[in-house]
């Protein structure tokens, strides 16, 4: 047990050294480096073979392999170069005639350079062999420690119910006080007749007292000063607040360390006690740790927290949370006095077996806090709350099933899933603060009437980067061995072939970085042509607006092209990949491609362009953006109408103001019949020629329509400098003829029925 926690504290300050152990990239020159490597290589697969093999033998071989393997991977690419450049002049040459024979000095050369290509690539297949061979022989091993593993939690131990193994596992504790005790009365009667604890006994003391001031006082001091902090308010409050979280950390386990130290400094404990000391530590980190987490995840006072718990349910979370620690303390420094001990299997299952039942039991309260809703989630629950939920009952399954296992003999499986889930459930705690506070600082720095667009999407960035930097540490806490993590990151290094082509993470950053450049410079270039360059020109606005779309369709498609090449990844694979892909391109997606074929066609003909009052399908309105695949047309409605592309190209389309913006207005009137119908020309035609938008070449005219079923149909055509205001214009002359017409006593009829009955008497009888 004491391995797995221990693992949880040592894996983020052993990882970086571990992997620069791994990255060494020395070339192998000699002769006697490749004998060493084959030496070391028979020993491995001697070693692979035995199945009675040690841990630690596989290990170290293990460790070496890695090294070579690194430096074979490196080998791989030797004189990758100079045979790109054969190839060129391989390529130079032709292709060799069929049916002709080639000239001599050709073929000569040709010869020539094919020997030469093949004593280039010598060395590459030979370390691509090795390579092979090495990364095999750590497979092997790494499948054999996992077979160990897997067979380690599934056999079946002495069951701890029975009462003789629990009376046993209370006599290891007492046999474990008994026996420090011994010790600690001989190394100090020994080291009081040799007067060697007064020449100790003074550094001693002054580490203890310093580690017992920094345990208490320091803390509490570090804890006024954050409290004095939070009152207060500036740009970098969050930041500061965390960071003098930490120290209250810091400190104490400074402290503890100061403590030990002095406690081992006198050499009065024997073994057993020194292994009790030398745990201290670690015991200390996780009482500190869990009272630092929880003060935080349930804080005191009013403030409800991150997880908006109220009081009540913030004190039992804390309570739950310190238990825990303590419990897990204590069975750190138990397993640490016991290691050198010797002990039946049924009492080491049965104390085991105890601290699962504690564990299980406050991992179970602990569950129902973090599962219990607040006011506001109680109806309706967010993400948030169902998160909260799904966490809180996953730890009250694991607080039952964990001790239930180890009760019918599966003590392994019991710690290795209890365990784990307790150290998860604390580093999600840790991320959830470390988020808040990202958000909080982020949101510091803004004004909230500019927070929004790419800035509101900087702490959901931060706060994914933090979440996927923790993965090592969850895999780490759930069982996966140091070097399984680091055979992960080494073949994530490698990457993944395609074809002949190998894709890594550098080639995958270096396209991103160079798509993101090219990316940014188009839309810059965009918006200069935008805004500076072509307004200075004579092209109208949909010429401008087809312009720029345009140059930002062809950078990104140079700025994707630019990127792939320089992230090394060969376009004829792709090539003969979209190749393939463009069969079902064609059948699957006729519809989206005649659309992308139709757009390219709009901005390159511009039948229509934005700005334009265009008519389609029954629909009318403005063109507001042309895309590759649809237009986007706002109607008199201000409703956006979304047509494909192919529908503007093949369908009739009526373009109002195509090339220039004068259109016609038609104004129907009719009058009464008996109506001076050159009065009511004249003034038709004076309300025509008065009104501003009118041009006068071509007059506008006044045409007699004919004769109607209720009045004499009159008509005004008349040509507008702005078609756009067709409507305004027509309400206009109609105000204006109602007004002139009322004034000259013109009659504008409305339509009359008279209804004749041929039989009235008829109808009269029958009422009678």
């Amino acid at each position: 047990m004491i391995r797995a926690l221990s693992l949880f504290l040592v894996f983020v300050c052993a990882l970086p050294f571990m992997a620069v152990a791994q990255g060494i990239d020395v070339p192998i020159e000699t002769a006697e480096e490749a004998e060493s490597f084959e030496r070391l290589a028979e020993r491995a697969e001697t070693l692979a073979a035995r199945e009675d093999a040690s841990e630690f033998a596989m290990s170290r071989l293990r460790a070496e392999l890695v090294v070579w393997r690194d430096r074979l991977l490196a080998e791989t690419s030797t004189n990758s170069g100079r045979i790109a450049t054969v190839d060129a002049q391989i390529a130079a040459l032709g292709v060799v005639p069929e049916g002709a024979e080639e000239a001599p000095a050709i073929a000569a050369r040709r010869a020539a350079l094919i020997a030469q290509r093949q004593d280039l690539s010598v060395p590459g297949l030979l370390a691509q062999e090795a390579y092979a061979r090495a990364d095999g022989l750590i497979g092997e091993f790494d499948a054999r420690s996992l077979q160990r593993q897997t067979a380690q939690l599934t056999v079946r131990g002495p069951t701890p119910l029975n009462p003789t193994h629990i009376f046993g596992a209370f006599g290891s504790f007492g046999s474990l006080a008994q026996v420090i005790g011994i010790e600690f009365a001989a190394g100090l009667t020994f080291r009081w007749e040799s007067g060697q604890l007064f020449s100790a006994l003074p550094r001693a003391v002054f580490l203890f007292l310093v580690g017992v001031v920094l345990l208490s006082a320091g803390r509490r001091l570090v804890t006024r000063w954050r409290a004095g902090l939070i009152k207060g308010g500036n740009r970098w409050r969050p930041l500061t607040l965390f960071m003098l979280s930490l120290v209250q950390i810091i400190v104490p386990v400074v402290g503890l360390l100061l403590v030990t130290q002095a406690l081992q400094s006198l050499s009065l404990f024997g073994l057993r006690g020194g292994d009790v000391i030398a745990a201290i530590p670690i015991a200390g980190f996780f009482v500190i740790f869990g009272w630092w987490l929880a003060r935080h995840v349930f804080p005191v006072g009013e403030m409800n927290g991150i997880l908006g718990y109220d009081a009540v349910t913030r004190a039992s979370g804390r309570r739950f949370s310190i238990a825990l620690a303590w419990v897990i303390a204590f069975s750190t420094l138990f397993s640490a006095g016991m290691r050198t001990m010797e002990r039946s299997a049924g009492s080491y299952a049965a104390g085991e077996w105890m601290v699962l039942v504690v564990l299980g039991v406050l991992f179970w309260g602990l569950g129902r806090v973090i599962s219990t809703l607040p006011e506001i989630e109680q109806e309706e629950p967010g993400i948030a709350g169902r998160m909260r939920g799904l966490i809180g009952r996953f730890c009250t399954i694991v607080s039952v099933v964990s001790p239930i296992l180890a009760a019918i003999g599966y003590g392994a499986a019991g710690v290795a899933l209890l365990i784990p889930s307790i150290l998860s459930v604390a580093l999600i705690g840790l991320l959830i603060l470390v988020q808040r506070m990202v958000q909080d600082l982020t949101r510091t720095t803004q004004d909230d009437d500019d927070y929004r667009g790419f800035q509101a999407l900087i702490p959901v960035f931060i706060s994914f980067s933090i979440y996927l930097l923790s993965l090592p540490i969850f895999a780490l806490t759930w069982g996966m061995s140091v070097d399984e993590l680091l055979e992960l990151w080494t073949r994530f290094r490698e990457g993944i072939s395609v074809g002949e082509t190998r894709i890594s993470p550098t080639d995958f950053i270096m396209f991103a970085v160079v798509f993101a450049v090219g990316y940014i410079l188009t839309r810059f270039i965009q918006g200069t042509l935008r805004k500076s360059v072509l307004p200075r020109t004579r092209l109208d606005l949909g010429g401008q607006n087809a312009v720029v779309a345009g140059f930002g369709y062809v950078g990104i498609m140079l700025a994707a092209i630019v990127a792939i090449t320089s992230a090394g990844i060969d376009l004829s694979n792709i090539a003969i990949v979209a190749g393939a892909l463009s069969v079902g391109i064609g059948f699957g997606l006729q519809t989206v491609v005649s659309n992308f074929v139709s757009g390219i066609i709009l901005l390159i003909e511009r039948p229509i362009s934005e700005g334009d009052w265009i008519e389609v399908a029954g629909q009318m309105g403005y063109v507001r953006a042309i895309s590759v695949r649809s237009t986007r047309i706002e109607t008199f409605d201000r409703t956006d109408v979304i047509i494909p592309n192919a529908d503007l190209v093949s369908g009739q389309v009526t373009n109002w103001t195509r090339g220039n913006l004068v259109g016609r207005v038609i104004v129907p009137v009719g009058v009464a019949y008996g109506s001076d119908v050159d009065e009511v020309t004249r003034i038709l035609r004076g309300i025509a020629e008065a009104h501003p938008l009118v041009v006068m070449t071509p007059p506008p005219a006044v045409l007699f329509q004919g004769f109607g079923a209720d009045a004499l149909d009159f008509e005004i055509r008349a040509i507008l400098r702005d078609v756009n205001y067709v409507l305004v214009t027509k309400s206009e002359m109609n105000h204006e003829i109602a007004k002139q017409f009322a004034e000259a006593g013109i009659e504008i009829p409305f339509a009359q029925r008279d209804i004749w009955l041929r039989n009235p008497e008829v109808l009269k009888d029958a009422t009678t």
